[in-house]
């Protein structure tokens, strides 16, 4: 099974993500946690701007994707954390994961302005980056989410958001 959580940078993926991998791990010890900035991290992608392009992103798109379905056929559970923005890759996983459940954490592009942990969105309104997500490259919600969790709410509890993503997917 591979859950996959999408949203903007600065949505809570991550950290969602980390709280369903933990609670999914305690029952079943066969799930991996895939985050994608941590990706880019291991295989040296964030030091490229060619890799922040919307062809970038998609060939990393493509990537994380595959390494989802290699794991899913080896019978591995996937918690993947990603911005996504190719809804053609939502569809091909829905086709490709043996089960698959779409998680989009909805957050309106102020909220993540205010909160903005990582200076990304000042700098890219600064100038001093370009190819943001939301910001000069386009994001569209997926189109068939099997839910959506709206986290623009400050201090939500991720623990009890995990807990229903888990519950929503069968697996409470």
């Amino acid at each position: 099974m591979v859950i996959w959580l999408t949203g903007l940078s600065g949505a809570g993926k991550t950290t969602i993500g980390r709280h369903v991998h933990a609670i999914l791990k305690e029952k079943t010890p066969n799930t991996v946690f895939i985050d994608g900035d941590e990706i880019r991290r291991l295989f040296g992608w964030h030091e490229d701007e060619d890799h922040f392009t919307w062809d970038g992103r998609r060939r990393i798109a493509e990537r994380i994707a595959e390494l989802c379905a290699w794991l899913d056929r080896q019978g591995i559970n996937v918690v993947c954390c990603t911005i996504s923005l190719f809804g053609f890759l939502h569809e091909r996983n829905r086709k490709t994961f043996s089960r698959y459940f779409e998680v989009f954490i909805d957050v309106p592009l102020e909220t993540l302005f205010r909160r903005d942990d990582k200076g990304l969105y000042a700098r890219a309104q600064r100038g001093e980056i370009k190819n943001v997500v939301g910001i000069d490259l386009p994001f569209a919600p997926p189109r068939n989410p099997d839910l959506v969790i709206d986290n623009g709410t400050d201090g939500a509890d991720p623990r009890r958001i995990a807990e229903h993503v888990l519950a929503e997917a069968g697996l409470a």
